[in-house]
């Protein structure tokens, strides 16, 4: 290595939950510093979610994110219900986890073929892919379409869907109207099998990685909104204990707030923890399709995480497609929730993985208090991470080469992320 000073920045890494930034410092050899940064200004929702009524929190939050809005209203809707002591009937939400599985395929299909395959295959778009492989790009955007009709078919609308409520949905479809989607979701089954072999088959760099992952849990199913907190590393606590194991903390070059586990330092969320926790309760077909193509837990590469969000996909698919042909419209679409002082927590699996809620509510159903955690936010300090071990082993790269892989990196986790970072600029000054 030239004795020398070698800084990287990375000035705009846009729709991040927020702006955000990389500074790389390398003397002699060695990274001096490594800093990935939220910069743009807050916008607030935990503030202005103050005074407003507890029955607005699902179409509020949902404003958080135009890829994951389903997460925040799930996460939402649980943590008012859990205030007021009420539990929504079976079959309704069974119907939420069907909506969820709509949210799952389109966004991992987003991602595996507009924003991340490009990486592996030398392309700089989705666009650029597409003229070289237009069958999968055609299967992935047939993929998406089906993912959300089904969002829209239980949601009302593809982007901000406005069907859910505190205490279930304001209406729930006949099967007559659901039935037109089975032959479409056992085409995305073929599709979603088709995607797992063409992930499988990407070009993967190394990067193992010895993180503590960490992702809702259960004993009976692949969790997706129901479940207890678990981690690689024995963690095992009721959504409501939260706060007792979890930090947020304010760090000088970011907006965006930090997370840790208390006394044990970062962790991960996002598919590659559900998958480390909870491999054996996928549907067997996406269980098959992830072994057979060399997929098992722990799967602690970044990098491979990409395959696993094909195995969800296929997951997603082949569950939404059960609930489909057994569907049975419920005798009501959702039970009364009356306001009741109280606080209440809240968390299910975003495509990018755990995003936990807390409010207290007044007697009148007035918010008093929340707390919005996304998984960005709590993932922050291990991209960071993922680009120092990057860095360190791969220094004899070119600054182009170099930065396209710390792009890479960064895709591996968010694809909200992903929409931005094939505009990195970067900037070198070699001292």
């Amino acid at each position: 290595m030239r004795s020398e000073t070698r800084r990287i920045g990375v000035e705009y890494i846009s729709r991040v939950e927020g702006e955000g930034s990389l500074r790389v410092l390398v003397r002699d050899g060695k990274v001096q510093e490594c800093e990935f940064g939220i910069f743009e200004p807050p916008r607030f929702f935990e503030a202005f979610m103050r005074g407003r009524k507890f029955t607005e929190a699902p179409d509020i939050t949902a404003r958080i994110c135009g890829i994951c809005p389903v997460a925040y209203q799930m996460s939402s809707v649980q943590a008012m219900e859990a205030a007021c002591g009420v539990t929504v009937d079976p079959a309704v939400d069974e119907l939420r986890t069907l909506l969820y599985c709509g949210e799952w395929i389109e966004s991992h299909v987003l991602h595996m073929y507009l924003l991340h395959a490009p990486d592996f295959l030398g392309y700089e778009s989705g666009i650029a892919l597409a003229a070289d492989h237009p069958e999968e790009v055609g299967r992935g955007l047939r993929l998406k379409q089906t993912g959300n009709a089904l969002v829209a078919a239980l949601g009302g609308r593809e982007i901000h869907p406005v069907g859910i409520r505190v205490g279930g949905f304001h209406r729930v479809p006949t099967r007559r109207e659901l039935e037109p989607l089975i032959p479409r979701f056992e085409q995305a089954r073929e599709d979603a099998l088709a995607t797992v072999d063409f992930v499988a088959s990407l070009p993967i760099p190394e990067a193992e990685r010895d993180d503590e992952y960490v992702a809702l849990s259960d004993d009976d199913h692949y969790a997706i909104h129901h479940g207890r907190i678990r981690s690689t590393r024995g963690m095992d606590i009721a959504v409501d204990e939260w706060n007792d194991y979890f930090v947020e903390e304010h760090v000088a070059r970011s907006t965006s707030l930090h997370s840790h586990i208390r006394e044990r330092g970062l962790y991960q969320v996002g598919p590659m923890a559900r998958f480390n926790l909870s491999e054996e309760l996928l549907r067997p077909v996406a269980l098959e399709a992830a072994h057979r193509v060399g997929l098992s837990a722990p799967c602690t590469n970044p990098f491979r995480s990409i395959v696993v969000r094909a195995v969800e996909t296929l997951h997603a698919v082949d569950l939404a497609l059960e609930i489909l042909e057994r569907y049975q419209r419920p005798p009501r679409p959702y039970v009364p929730v009356p306001p009741v002082a109280g606080v209440g927590h809240g968390a299910s699996e975003a495509p990018r993985g755990l995003l936990y809620h807390r409010y207290e509510i007044d007697a009148d159903g007035r918010v008093l208090h929340a707390q919005i955690v996304p998984p960005t936010a709590q993932n922050q300090g291990s991209i960071e991470a993922d680009l120092l071990h990057l860095v360190e082993r791969n220094l004899e790269l070119t600054d182009a080469d170099l930065q396209h892989l710390l792009e890479q990196s960064i895709r591996n986790y968010d694809p909200c992320i992903s929409c931005s970072v094939h505009f990195l600029r970067l900037e070198v000054d070699r001292g």
